[in-house]
């Protein structure tokens, strides 16, 4: 298949005349096969869509009621799948304008060149005239990415992708309904095995992206829930392994000689959380893939060495503080040994073999 013929689907929730230019354009660019999306906009809006079928020849695929973009690319991967078998992929583009043909020209050729991998039209958010909210929000998600997931992505917010047939299909079984959808697609490569290859774009904002639906405020909300199971199983482990800590503390203290008791209350309350934190990062977490045996193997020799950095480094600010609060310095020193051990966990102990 020419890679013009590529399919580029377009969701749309209230278009305006910005859709029918780009329609157009695309067109003029040999770009043929192009599905739209009405997700629910109503009949005032009708008309847009009426157009692109008869002018155009445009396939669109209506939702009755607004069920969120990514419910509407789902809709899509669906009509492809069984419209375009053979297809390489898909092309997704925005409907206001700020992907040009040139660029979506671009992604799919990029397509065809790397069958295999998530590509993405990565816009550069230090030019001049891209809008403060944009720029903060793609920055901070960027940021959020690389630290929790692993993934150093240059553009997380992009709707211009083009993504692999044998990929769409599993993305059919993806949670996300609304903005959230692009997010999780971007962490089910990681999973899957998919590889993400970026390519630069134009950086497009019509009016300082004030059609956009993204509210920056809900729907970065429901973005950053995406990384919710990664905090629950930390902070939740956290707080039994402090529980815990104090229990012992309160029970050793008055039999244990000197800041030994510190020691063994460590040990005793690490062996029970880290039993539950390794169970729940496994199943919900990493969803590893990974054999039982040598992953708790890595686990536990990761557990070992934490516990016993937290408990030299607690007994040694214990004894350099003069008695400051035991549960204070571990909290403080628990913090700094996360962030370490999350990214041991992530890359070693439940990488998945292959991946």
């Amino acid at each position: 298949m020419d890679y013009k013929q590529i399919p580029v689907i377009i969701p749309s929730l209230e278009p305006d005349e910005k859709l029918p230019r780009l329609l157009e354009q695309l067109h003029k660019a040999g770009i043929q096969n192009i599905v739209l999306v009405d997700d629910g906009s109503g009949p005032a809006y009708a008309h847009f869509f009426e157009e692109a079928q008869k002018r155009w020849g445009c396939p669109v695929l209506r939702h009755a009621v607004n069920l969120g973009k990514g419910r509407a690319l789902k809709t899509a991967f669906n009509y492809c799948l069984n419209t375009w078998p053979d297809a390489p992929g898909c092309v997704t583009a925005d409907s206001d304008g700020q992907h040009t043909p040139a660029c979506i020209l671009k992604v799919m050729k990029a397509l065809t060149d790397r069958p295999d991998a998530l590509i993405l039209g990565c816009r550069n958010f230090d030019e001049k005239d891209v809008p403060l909210r944009s720029s903060f929000g793609n920055k901070c998600t960027r940021f959020v990415f690389k630290a929790l997931v692993g993934l150093a992505i240059t553009d997380t917010q992009t709707g211009l992708r083009a993504i692999p047939t044998a990929f769409m299909k599993k993305l059919m079984h993806t949670g996300g309904e609304r903005f959230e959808f692009e997010s999780n697609m971007l962490i089910d490569t990681k999973d899957a095995g998919v590889p993400i290859v970026e390519v630069p774009i134009e950086t497009v904002y019509i009016e300082e992206n004030k059609t956009s639906h993204f509210n920056p405020l809900k729907d970065s909300a429901r973005i950053y829930a995406v990384f919710g199971k990664f905090l629950f199983s930390s902070l939740s482990s956290s707080v039994v392994d402090l529980a815990l800590f104090s229990l012992f503390c309160f029970l050793l203290a008055p039999v244990v000689s000197g800041t030994l008791y510190i020691t063994l209350a460590t040990v005793c309350a690490r062996v029970i959380s880290a039993t539950y934190n390794y169970l729940l990062n496994y199943k919900i977490v990493f969803k590893s893939r990974e054999n039982h045996g040598m992953a708790a193997g890595k686990y536990f020799l990761l557990a070992v060495i934490q516990m016993a950095c937290s408990a030299g480094l607690v007994s040694l600010l214990y004894a350099l503080t003069g008695g400051f609060s035991e549960l204070v310095i571990k909290i403080c020193v628990d913090v700094f040994l996360f962030f370490i051990s999350f990214q041991i966990q992530r890359e070693f102990v439940y990488k998945k073999r292959g991946a």
